[in-house]
């Protein structure tokens, strides 16, 4: 595999999305355990990528993106499946740098994945007390990253500088005791804790390819040169057990890299980011129908699919149809419709029909003509005055609305206060009601 350049904001800002709408659809499942994702997930997050994975059939970007949503509180697990928050809701409808911006701050400090876990050949990871905590490593890479300057930088002068300054020198093994845990191949032959089988590159360097890789890159803030890891660094191969291993880690290929203008942003270097001018403009492949038939005359992309399924019906091989009930059920999800108008006027082949404006500002008065306030618990009182007693308290008004005459609807985050200052007012519940 040559060397293989890529620039990854344009790319991070499109995947950002089609993600989403991926988790809107319903599409991705992650374990209840783990929360990492299920291989049927990354294989559809794999799909929608703009430009596709680093790798073929090496999840990197395709594993991290399902992980990065939940850190960054984007979307949650319910039952094993993906659902998108109100806060990965209203990302559908901003700009991605603000929201990639603070995915990666998210992520900095969060604990639902150790990315030295995905380097997978080094065993004896479970062991207790072996490595140091993963919030403090990867701090320590951020910083290493902010300091990189906005230029080129391969991954050995990387390292070098990294080994230079203890803030930025991410130390993986606890202590000298649980270095003699960690192994290749063989706990007892492969034992990292044997002098120079755990060099700073085998341990702190793949831990920061990994963080930098599948992470950094991920989300755009890196641009990087990579080829394919068999071969690309021999740093482990006078270690025990080396020659069964083609490569250490799955990021090994990486080899340069380069903060760009929205990394800059992320890391808070910069202030606003203005993403640059697109330079392709989304194939013309669309038709829209006066009957509000949406015909694809090319082949639209695994995301352009997501969009149309997202607010349209799939009637056919190459057809949607745009009916006020599918438009209802996309803004129920969050999905603002103008954006919908603004994919279509970027991909059709002629103006689009004035029946759909028309259709599009009817659904887009009627979805906020009705708002979902959340859950509540209702409470019905013995009468009328005993309701109104206690609606009118002073301590309970706000934490309660009359709902007709007996009635009183107690948003199930204020049940805990309204229980209390009912107590005081000389009432309680029955739990039979």
């Amino acid at each position: 595999m040559p060397d293989t350049l890529r620039s990854t904001a344009t790319q991070a800002e499109a995947n950002l999305h089609a993600v989403l709408h991926l988790v809107a659809a319903g599409r991705l499942r992650c374990s209840e355990t783990t929360r990492r994702p299920a291989a049927a997930t990354v294989a559809a997050v794999a799909e929608v990528l703009d430009g596709g994975d680093f790798y073929p059939g090496e999840p990197i970007a395709a594993f991290a993106w399902p992980l990065l949503l939940q850190a960054g509180g984007l979307a949650e697990l319910a039952g094993g499946r993906l659902q998108l928050t109100d806060r990965g809701r209203a990302a559908l409808g901003k700009p991605a740098a603000a929201t990639i911006r603070q995915l990666w701050r998210s992520w900095v400090t969060t604990t639902l994945l150790d990315e030295f876990n995905r380097i997978d050949r080094i065993k004896g990871q479970r062991a207790a007390n072996v490595l140091t905590s993963v919030k403090t490593r990867r701090k320590a890479v951020a910083t290493a990253l902010a300091a990189s300057q906005c230029e080129w930088i391969t991954v050995d002068d990387l390292f070098a500088t990294m080994r230079r300054r203890r803030e930025t020198s991410p130390t993986v093994a606890r202590s000298e005791r649980g270095l003699w845990k960690l192994y290749l191949v063989d706990p007892q032959y492969g034992s990292l804790g044997y002098s120079g089988f755990a060099d700073w590159p085998i341990l702190e360097g793949r831990y920061t390819l990994a963080v930098l890789f599948e992470y950094a890159a991920t989300l755009g803030l890196i641009d990087v040169q990579y080829t394919d890891p068999v071969g690309a660094r021999t740093d482990y191969h006078g270690n025990w057990g080396a020659e069964d291993l083609d490569y250490l880690s799955r990021y090994d290929g990486l080899r340069a890299i380069r903060l760009n203008p929205l990394g800059a942003h992320a890391l808070g270097l910069t202030g606003d980011h203005q993403p640059p001018a697109s330079t392709t403009e989304p194939e013309r492949t669309l038709k829209v129908l006066p009957t509000l038939d949406i015909v694809a005359v090319g082949d639209p992309t695994a995301a352009d699919r997501l969009v149309l399924d997202a607010h349209a019906e799939h009637t056919g091989d190459r057809v949607w149809t745009v009916r006020a009930d599918t438009l209802l059920a996309a803004a129920e999800t969050g999905r603002p419709l103008g954006q919908f108008v603004t994919f279509l006027t970027d991909r059709a082949m002629h103006d689009l029909p004035a029946a759909l404006a028309v259709l599009v500002d009817d659904v887009t008065t009627r979805a906020t003509r009705i708002s979902d306030r959340g859950l509540v618990r209702l409470v019905e009182c013995a009468d009328a005055p005993l309701a109104t007693l206690v609606a009118r308290d002073p301590k309970l008004r706000t934490l309660c609305t009359l709902v007709g005459d007996r009635h009183l609807a107690v948003p199930v985050e204020h049940e805990t206060q309204f229980r209390r200052a009912l107590r005081a007012l000389g009432y309680t519940t029955n739990p039979a009601g």
